[in-house]
């Protein structure tokens, strides 16, 4: 069985869809660096840093960031669909999924706490709003950028759902992304649309992020 430490509304929603997808066993222990419990301390056992998602795998071996689960996943669940079977396409499924991690997700860290990416920021409000608006600018050009990169066809692997658009249907959720692209990409944003349309994923993100 695997072991997925997450929190409602974060990554771990990615790795949740993908463990449904894989049919895999899996149970949630839901803990967070920002809201931590008891459980924190167990996560900081397996995984340093705190991030979630962590999967611990069957054999007991922690694995961190979303790309690297998701990735992992799709190679030992080759039935899946997660990364396409074609070598061309799951070449640049792997880098759709790098792109995401390196350029997006890690941007959403820096607007999330601005006050860790510049010294003396804490009590500065003015120069964290400027880091954020910065950051955030910055952030929805790389997503144009991933737009024209990877073009849809109706999902971002083809013609079946992926990890490529799981990570990208969760990470663009974020510092207004959406909206973003709704107006300079709407294709992309059509696309992502009909990711969370899927049953799979639509079960997960109502757990994550309950409509009101």
């Amino acid at each position: 069985m695997y072991t997925l430490y997450g929190k409602k509304g974060s990554g771990s929603a990615t790795t949740q869809v993908a463990l449904d997808i894989v049919g895999a066993p899996y149970r949630v222990v839901e803990t967070a660096s920002w809201e931590p419990n008891d459980a924190f301390a167990e996560l900081l056992r397996v995984n340093p840093l705190g991030q979630v998602p962590t999967l611990v795998l069957p054999d007991g071996n922690p694995l961190s960031e979303s790309a690297a689960i998701l990735i992992h996943l799709g190679s030992v669940h080759p039935d899946s669909g997660l990364l396409p079977r074609n070598p061309s396409a799951r070449a640049q499924a792997v880098r759709g999924l790098v792109f995401i991690a390196a350029n997006c997700y890690a941007a959403i860290s820096v607007i999330d706490f601005p006050e860790r990416w510049c010294a003396d920021a804490d009590n500065d409000d003015a120069v964290k709003e400027r880091i954020r608006a910065g950051t955030r600018a910055r952030l929805h050009k790389h997503w144009e950028m991933f737009a024209d990169l990877f073009p849809t066809g109706p999902y971002l692997g083809g013609e079946e759902l992926g990890a490529l658009d799981l990570h990208a249907a969760v990470v663009s959720k974020w510092s207004g992304t959406r909206k973003h692209l709704e107006a300079q990409r709407p294709e992309l944003y059509a696309t992502l649309m009909r990711v969370e349309a899927h049953p799979k994923v639509a079960a997960v993100f109502a757990e994550h992020w309950p409509k009101t």
